[in-house]
């Protein structure tokens, strides 16, 4: 029998980039699959809700926390390895525990060419395929080959064809959005080799752009909003002038430096605070152009009475 720990009552902030949201009412990071499975047949005998969390970098988890079983995929289920095929390109498997910018920068350190967009994204690679996560211009789908998850008990190998992959989703989205709890165990990506100090330039550039641009040192979940079509979600949010608004003291804040994150300043805002001022950024941008903002950010478990 895997050695797995069932924790109780953890508190989930720490695991949030947004450092809010309340307890699990069990906590378990398996470092394996065996460990994975039996989460699941735990959760299972108790007739739990189950919530997967990567680097808790694209949700929002509720003030009451999640009343089932949070399943962290972490670091040592985050093992990162490749090969050099026949076809001359470079094959990268990742597990979902790994950071995503971890990966980034071990392409990188081989001279692989495509994935030096990753080196910045604050997620893992199970929550980057999840929600086929992307920066300047390059997203997941560019350089996936298959995804490896477990559904139901089984696991499972697909193509990154078979992965239904669009801006910011794919089929596991999509199945969880209707019930399900597939989850990913790894990524393979496919990449070319290109002139190593040429890419760790790029990265470099890539880094700076982002320290300059965007508000790093805050609590924050990365971009609040999806990009509507034709527009810019900061630049509305901007052009309704809430760059640097707050509705209250509670530290919940648009950013100064990018408006397109809502951050929490010293994470002393409470989660129903800082959904509230993304609901109303979302309501005044609506109201001044029109245009109805779609949430990036997952909302995890009860908001207001309401999941």
């Amino acid at each position: 029998m895997p050695d797995l720990s069932i924790k109780e009552n953890i508190s989930l902030a720490p695991y949030s980039t947004f450092r809010a949201g309340g307890p699990a009412r069990f906590f378990a990071e398996p470092s394996n699959e065996n460990e994975l499975t039996e989460a699941f047949r735990f959760a299972g005998e108790k007739g739990l809700d189950v919530f997967i969390l990567g680097n808790g970098s694209n949700c929002l988890i509720s003030d009451k926390g999640f009343d089932g079983l949070v399943i962290k995929i972490g670091k040592q289920m985050g093992e990162i390895t490749s090969e050099v095929r026949e076809d001359g390109l470079t094959y990268v498997t990742a597990g979902a525990g790994c950071l995503l910018s971890r990966f980034g920068n071990y392409c990188a350190d081989l001279g692989l060419e495509g994935a030096e967009f990753a080196c910045g994204i604050p997620g893992t690679v199970g929550g980057a395929v999840f929600m086929n996560a992307g920066a300047y211009g390059r997203e997941i789908k560019d350089i996936c080959v298959s995804v490896r998850y477990l559904e139901d008990g089984k696991m499972n190998e697909i193509s990154a064809s078979e992965c239904g992959f669009s801006y910011r989703t794919s089929i596991f989205d999509r199945k969880a959005s209707k019930g399900g709890i597939p989850v990913i165990v790894s990524m393979t990506a496919a990449l070319p080799k290109g002139d190593k100090d040429k890419i760790l330039k790029y990265v470099e550039e890539l880094r700076q752009k982002r320290t300059a641009s965007q508000p790093l040192d805050v609590p924050s979940a990365g971009s609040t909003f999806k990009r509507p079509e034709g527009h810019f979600a900061a630049k509305l949010i901007e052009d309704s002038g809430l760059k640097g608004f707050a509705l209250d003291d509670s530290g919940a804040q648009v950013s100064p430096k990018h408006a397109g994150f809502v951050v929490n300043n010293n994470g002393s805002a409470s989660a129903e605070d800082i959904l509230k001022l993304i609901d109303y950024v979302s309501g005044k941008v609506f109201e001044d152009s029109g245009v109805r903002l779609e949430k990036e950010v997952r909302l995890i478990g009860e908001f207001g009475g309401k999941a």
